[in-house]
């Protein structure tokens, strides 16, 4: 057994996530998360809600409450979301957390102490009409490098360029698009990411089984231009973690709070000592995570993100935890994920473009979407949400394979024997070639899991379900019965045993779908199927079973014209 800890990207506080969020990270971590647990390992799931900086104030200012009651409020909102969608987080936690407050300025200090952290007088741009500071990424304007008329101040969305919002061509306020802006003098303290240049290009070098994606972000950053730049991590603003060096104040930086992109992924650490606690445990549970000289020299640690995350995760968050010069674990394995766009354009949760998680789901079940957005995951590029695609996926994959079958055979096996597993009979030689093909697939899609690549698991798994429909439809049961009932029970009883498997199989993709299954052949024997023909004979002769209701409806043009329609235009 294993000791698995996995973390996706947190998501801003400031709204509901779109389907683009949902796949660029949590989705994919919890698809991981539930099969490693399937396969036996010890599994720690962490996530939580990013709820610092300028986004949280001004959701909170739109919405007319004070920020403190908003982001607990749009906490409960987004947990209960997650676990509309089946998010099986280990615990949900909030960056605005006290023990993330604690240590996020133990870090702070840990840095200062070790010489990572400079005080730097800088010149910041200021917002007449807002009369404020504008962060890095509340400042607008063209990318100089791609020509993207969005780039924020800090990093160019569209080419992942790092930027300054001098660099803008024509800057504005996202706050009120005023162009009236000012360049004025503040002071602030800079994590010294030079300085661990060569140390993190060195660990970045053996991880020879990152994806490219990652990789090739992480070096672009290492090494293009004047190379790794070091990094402001406080901010003029309210909200936040209050700047301090350990748990003494700092001369200078009264009023100031940390970057959020400081503080955010220290939560992942936070967000495990917020589990421990709500739990009733020491901090002996959770230091066996993240600290290697309290076990987690053992843990293999795997984070999701989305690309744009990537140099925060592969060098900022390093760099803290190296600097820092105490025992913490190091991220193992990063799984990034390239845009889902929209229907010929770009999700937007600035701009309302799209559908978002809690519409999802007044329309459909999860699982409907699970499935959709895992076999079409935007991992070697960018991949685009269609209405026609989501219909045809659905109505496919879920209703024609998987749904058709367990259908076809629950409700022969009524009809001819009752709702029981019927006995008599023997398997045969295209019984035994089935279980030697399915045990092959099997095996190729543990592989996939195994390496995270989600697309070709889901193709896998699709296979699998696809070699029972092509059995079933070759044995013809119906037919046989009629001359050799015998026969007709075996391969009758073999095929509900093979949607057993399926449900454990398919149970990180579709776990409602596959807990449905699983009670209608009233079993919570859900065991992986390491050895394949015992799986198949784990539901003896008589053994009662209950007929499952459609387990996936099919989505109708009507459905899918009307659906397309509404979600034309902006939310709301």
């Amino acid at each position: 057994m294993a000791r698995i800890l996995i973390t996706s990207a947190i998501p801003y506080i400031n709204g509901i996530k779109h389907l683009g969020n949902l796949i660029g990270s949590q989705l994919p971590a919890d698809l991981y998360a539930r099969y490693a647990r399937a396969r036996g390992n010890e599994v720690m799931f962490i996530c939580a809600t990013d709820e610092h900086g300028t986004p949280a104030e001004l959701a909170a200012a739109k919405a007319g409450k004070p920020v403190a009651e908003y982001c607990a409020e749009m906490h409960e909102v987004q947990a209960r979301i997650a676990e509309g969608f089946g998010l099986s987080f280990d615990h949900f936690g909030r960056s605005s957390s006290p023990q993330n407050h604690r240590l996020t300025q133990h870090f702070a200090g840990r840095l200062a102490d070790a010489g990572l952290i400079e005080e730097v007088s800088e010149k910041q741009v200021y917002s007449v009409a807002d009369g404020r500071f504008l962060p890095d990424r509340y400042i607008e304007g063209t990318c100089p490098n791609c020509g993207y008329d969005k780039a924020r101040g800090d990093q160019c969305e569209n080419c992942t360029k790092q930027l300054d919002p001098t660099d803008l061509i024509e800057p504005r306020s996202a706050i009120s698009g005023s162009t009236d802006l000012e360049v004025r003098e503040t002071k602030h303290l800079y994590l010294r990411q030079s300085a661990l240049k060569d140390r993190l290009a060195e660990w970045i070098e053996t991880k020879t089984d990152w994806p490219v994606l990652t990789t090739s972000i992480a070096k672009k950053w290492l090494h293009d231009g004047d190379g790794l730049q070091d990094r402001g991590i406080t901010r003029d603003l309210d909200w936040g973690v209050p700047v301090k060096r350990g748990q003494e104040d700092w001369p200078g930086m009264e009023g100031k709070v940390f970057y959020v992109w400081f503080d955010a992924p220290i939560e992942y650490i936070a967000a495990t000592a917020e589990w421990a606690e709500a739990e009733g445990h020491s901090d002996a549970a959770w230091e066996r995570w993240w600290r290697t000289d309290k076990g987690a020299d053992d843990v293999r640690y795997v984070q999701f993100m989305g690309k744009d995350n990537v140099p925060f995760h592969t060098l900022s968050f390093p760099a803290t935890i190296m600097g820092s010069g105490e025992p913490w674990k190091l991220v193992d394995y990063i799984k990034s994920f390239n845009y889902l766009n929209y229907d010929g354009g770009q999700f937007s949760t600035s701009q309302g473009r799209g559908i978002f998680m809690d519409q999802a789901l007044e329309i459909l079940p999860a699982d409907y979407w699970r499935w959709w957005l895992l076999s079409h995951a935007p991992e070697s590029s960018d991949s685009e949400f269609t209405w026609e695609s989501f219909q045809a996926g659905v109505n496919k994959d879920l209703a024609d394979v998987l749904g058709n079958f367990v259908s076809r055979v629950t409700k022969f096996c009524r009809s001819k024997f009752g709702e029981v597993v019927p006995e008599g009979g023997e398997l045969g030689e295209a019984e035994l070639a089935l279980i030697d093909d399915l045990t092959r697939r099997i095996r190729s899609y543990e592989a996939q899991m195994d390496a995270i690549e989600v697309r070709k698991a889901a193709a896998e798994l699709r296979a699998i379900w696809a070699l029972g429909n092509e059995y079933l439809q070759g044995a013809a049961p119906w037919t046989i019965h009629k001359t050799d009932p015998d026969r007709a029970a075996a391969i009758i009883r073999l095929m509900l045993n093979l949607i057993r498997v399926y449900a454990v199989l398919s149970a990180p993709f579709i776990p409602d779908a596959s807990a449905t299954m699983l009670a209608a052949l009233r079993t919570e024997d859900a065991g992986w199927p390491d050895d394949v023909a015992a799986a198949l004979e784990v539901l003896p002769a008589g053994h009662a079973f209950e007929t499952p209701e459609v387990l996936f409806a099919k989505i109708t043009d009507e459905d899918r014209e009307d659906w397309q329609a509404r979600f034309a235009g902006k939310r709301g």
